[in-house]
């Protein structure tokens, strides 16, 4: 591996940190969306088990339903980093919580009648490794 810097790599550097154009931080808009609108709520379910992502994701949609918000976003990733990838007697694609949850979810009667519609994320929600739920209104 070449250890040294070119003169371009460095050019482009210099270009960077002294431009007043600002990186889209991620982390930081989740986090205040979490925190400012009640309309919209956020779960990471990174590093869950599939049994215990089914059922948190379970009470989370009950929960967020009963207190009439809008919209959830669900983060599950992109199954990059999965053990069960490299297990013969695992399904790569139903062990994955990016392609299992959504399919607990839509199985589920008694969710879906809860809710409107589901979607992967937008880019900056994020995208492949996240999925939107948008619920119905709740009524007491």
């Amino acid at each position: 591996m070449n250890k040294k810097l070119s003169d371009k790599d460095k050019k482009d550097w210099e270009n960077f940190i002294s431009s007043k154009e600002k990186v889209h931080n991620k982390d930081l808009s989740l986090s205040s969306i979490k925190t400012s609108n009640d309309q919209i709520k956020i779960i990471d379910l990174h590093g869950l088990s599939l049994e215990n992502a089914n059922r948190t994701i379970d009470e989370f949609i009950n929960r967020c339903f009963e207190s009439n918000v809008a919209k959830i976003t669900v983060i599950t990733g992109k199954g990059l980093r999965s053990k069960n990838i490299n297990d013969p007697y695992v399904s790569k694609d139903l062990s994955i919580l990016k392609n299992s949850v959504p399919e607990f979810i839509k199985s589920n009667y008694d969710l879906m009648k809860k809710i409107k519609n589901i979607k992967e994320a937008k880019a900056e929600d994020g995208g492949s490794g996240a999925f939107d739920i948008f619920l119905k209104k709740f009524k007491d």
